[in-house]
């Protein structure tokens, strides 16, 4: 899978066991399906907690609003005023601040200390996101460069397979606190794995603002940021609420979600590996063909997905769809900016989380003033305008073959 960590050229090479290096890797992966997982649990949960708080499901959306834009924040300036810090230490940092988050969740005794909890994780998102995406390299030999980022990735989808539906089901047995519970617990397991695997990593490249404000300026970095605003923006402001939509459309029972979620998830995985490959040879048509999907499933589920084969049917083809994504949101990213990888990195990250809360947003005010169908329909509509978009634009980044 190319990425921008694949490429970035840091003068340490790794001298340890590779078992070893391997186990790190695993570590960091680790640390980033605790960070997916904690910032999307809401979904399978915002039914639940909207009633033990008493607010509406467009307002519980706030829980997946608000870590948007912290982590939208927190990617340049962490990164930026921790430049100079061993990585080690941040990482180990950011996912102890991440257990305190979710600790602080599962005890919240209203929903605005459900709000802070939420403000943290946002942090720790943009932090460790900005750091750990581009450590492969530094922990693994250079020809397993490319193989270990593709591992630390996979943290992406297998937090919808595993981490969501799982929360989804300990919440329906147990209670929603009792899946943020878990989730501390979980943390705190990959704060110790980090300290005791991943070596020390002293800063090797600081990225400055400046150097930020110069890639925004390029065409390519401004066309990926058109496109990943909406397509992120279409399927968030969708799926932030399918939990809803099969509940009140489908009239699938508690239980059931859990499957129809992971079937979504499995389906994510296989688009993300898909998209591994077809980003080599065509990145603007997997972009496109990833559009096309998305667009489709989310439109046509208030029309198919009435009933339960309909429903599970569109929703495998939908994780299909956004599997390829973040693949090839920060393939465009990286191959924009090949002179300046961590910091194309850094504005993958940002741009992708405040497209997270703003769809997460948007989907929140529409299925308040009108319905869950209408906000399929409407993510719908943005999807197909971010596939026209990608035929209509004539800037491409350079090509990811190496």
């Amino acid at each position: 899978m190319p990425t921008a960590a694949a490429s970035a050229a840091v003068s340490a090479v790794p001298t340890r066991s590779p078992l070893i290096g391997w186990l790190a890797v695993v570590s960091v992966m680790s640390g980033i399906f605790s960070i997916v997982t904690a910032e999307i649990l809401p979904i399978g949960l915002l039914t639940s907690v909207g009633a033990d708080f008493d607010v509406s499901d467009g307002a519980a959306g706030l829980m997946m609003t608000v870590p948007g834009v912290l982590a939208a924040i927190a990617a340049p300036a962490v990164t930026v005023a921790t430049g100079r810090l061993d990585r080690r230490l941040m990482l180990c940092a950011l996912m102890l601040l991440l257990a305190v988050a979710d600790f602080l969740a599962a005890a919240a005794p209203a929903y605005w200390v459900m709000v802070v909890s939420r403000i943290l994780v946002g942090l720790v998102i943009g932090g460790f996101w900005s750091i750990g995406a581009g450590l492969a390299v530094r922990l693994v030999r250079a020809e397993q460069v490319g193989t270990a980022t593709a591992v630390i990735f996979s943290a992406v989808p297998l937090g919808s397979v595993l981490g969501v539906p799982a929360g989804t089901l300990i919440g329906h047995l147990m209670g929603w606190r009792a899946a943020f519970v878990v989730m501390g617990v979980m943390t705190v397991g990959v704060f110790l794995a980090l300290i005791v695997l991943v070596p020390p990593l002293p800063a090797v490249q600081v990225t400055r603002l400046k150097v930020l404000g110069d890639l925004i300026r390029g065409t390519g970095i401004r066309v990926g940021l058109v496109l990943t605003f909406l397509i992120v923006t279409a399927h968030f402001g969708t799926y932030t609420y399918v939990t809803p939509f099969l509940q009140q459309v489908t009239r699938v029972s508690p239980g059931l979600i859990t499957t129809f979620l992971l079937a979504y998830g499995v389906a994510g995985i296989v688009g993300n590996f898909i998209a591994g490959v077809t980003v080599t040879r065509d990145l603007r048509a997997t972009f496109a063909v990833s559009g096309c999907v998305l667009a489709g499933a989310t439109s046509l589920l208030p029309v198919l997905g009435r009933g339960e084969t309909g429903a599970i049917v569109l929703l495998v083809l939908w994780g299909l769809a956004y599997g390829a994504v973040p693949v090839c949101s920060q393939t465009w990213f990286s191959t924009s900016a090949p002179h300046a990888t961590e910091a194309a990195s850094i504005l993958f990250t940002s741009s992708f989380q405040a497209t997270i809360a703003i769809g997460a947003l948007l989907g929140g005010v529409v299925v308040d003033a009108a319905s869950p169908s209408a906000v399929m329909v409407c993510g719908g509509a943005i999807a197909t305008l971010m596939v026209l978009t990608v035929a209509a634009g004539q800037a491409r980044p350079s090509s990811p073959r190496t």
